[in-house]
């Protein structure tokens, strides 16, 4: 019964006490991305906009970028007009913590096509929006409310490094059809999967 007990607070706090919700003003936020330029948020209250947390020495991320899943998601945003930040928030020194010339010279060597990549060295924003995982994924309408956060497709669990990503149902790419066409989306919250992000301690 106090497992049980233990299971429910747990699964209470982690999922209903997220530091962002669906359906919900997104929190703004100011950082500085690979190119020294600041970029705000609220600049962009006009477009859909996509935040993805990345980490490229994760497993789980060098695989979404190693067979382009995650470029070929960037691709579809892109024909859409659709703002693509993808942000890192790996601590100096911890794994995936890259210098702003780093990030852009992965960004060309992975053929990836952010809009921006933005540094969260200290961490605030990805804690601000409950990020956990590389990758963790957060799409906000033109009117700046949070429509979808979580896991990028379906492929999370055991055997992922063995499964076809092509396969997968990718949340992303179905969300903002669904916008596209005043659809409701189908999946507001998933549970996202990957490598923990290296928050400074």
């Amino acid at each position: 019964m106090r497992r049980f007990l233990f299971f429910l607070l747990s699964f209470y706090f982690e999922y209903s006490l997220a530091a962002v919700q669906v359906n919900q003003t997104a929190p703004n936020f100011i950082l500085t991305d690979s190119w020294g330029k600041e970029i705000n948020l609220s600049s962009f209250k006009d477009r859909v906009v996509i935040l993805e947390w990345t980490n490229h020495e994760c497993p789980f991320v060098k695989k979404h970028y190693s067979t382009r899943n995650m470029q070929g998601t960037q691709e579809v945003a892109n024909e859409e007009r659709v703002v693509w930040f993808s942000i890192i928030s790996s601590a100096p020194g911890t794994q995936g913590h890259v210098s702003g010339k780093e990030a852009n010279v992965l960004s060309v060597k992975r053929g990836a096509s952010p809009s921006n990549v933005l540094l969260d060295p200290e961490g605030d924003v990805g804690r601000m929006y409950g990020a956990k995982t590389t990758p963790h994924m957060y799409i906000i309408d033109q009117t700046g409310i949070l429509k979808y956060q979580g896991a990028i497709d379906d492929a999370g669990g055991r055997g992922f490094a063995s499964k076809d990503l092509a396969k997968a149902t990718n949340f992303i790419k179905k969300a903002l059809e669904e916008m596209k066409t005043d659809v409701p989306i189908s999946s507001k919250t998933t549970k996202p999967y990957g490598c923990s992000i290296k928050y400074k301690s």
